[in-house]
């Protein structure tokens, strides 16, 4: 019981809004009834029933199949693929910056600059360069 003398009530209430979009989202293979079940925490059966309630083809009474090719499955190969990529972009940044470290020793131990201006005449073939 709260201070203003009100009950808490035992269990939620749920716009009619917010049901069809759960619903919406269910069929047009967004979410399964299970990450629908997850995501918003409300039970499997709340979550049928109103599917039965205010879906335009699934009644109650026919049974609700849900195909193994859904988006989450697809959503779920992508998640993996978007870490697969981050990872190579990281391992490619550590290459980078190794290379980076390499021309910048080059240039301090042998005074070569690898990394010529763009507006640097081409080199004249094979000239060796001294040493400072």
């Amino acid at each position: 019981m709260l201070k203003t003398g009100k009950k808490l009530l035992k269990y939620r209430r749920f716009s009619e809004e917010f049901k069809k979009k759960i619903v919406h989202e269910y069929e047009y293979g967004q979410l399964s009834v299970s990450s629908l079940s997850e995501t918003y925490s409300i039970s499997f059966q709340c979550i049928y029933r109103w599917i039965h309630q205010y879906s335009s083809y699934n009644k109650a009474g026919i049974q609700v199949v849900e195909m193994k090719d859904s988006q989450e499955s697809k959503l779920k190969a992508q998640q993996k693929r978007i870490a697969e990529l981050e990872q190579s972009l990281g391992q490619k940044q550590l290459y980078l910056e190794y290379l980076e470290k390499m021309i910048e020793l080059a240039n301090e131990e042998y005074a070569i600059d690898i990394k010529k201006n763009s507006n640097t005449p081409p080199s004249g073939g094979f000239r060796t360069t001294k040493k400072s």
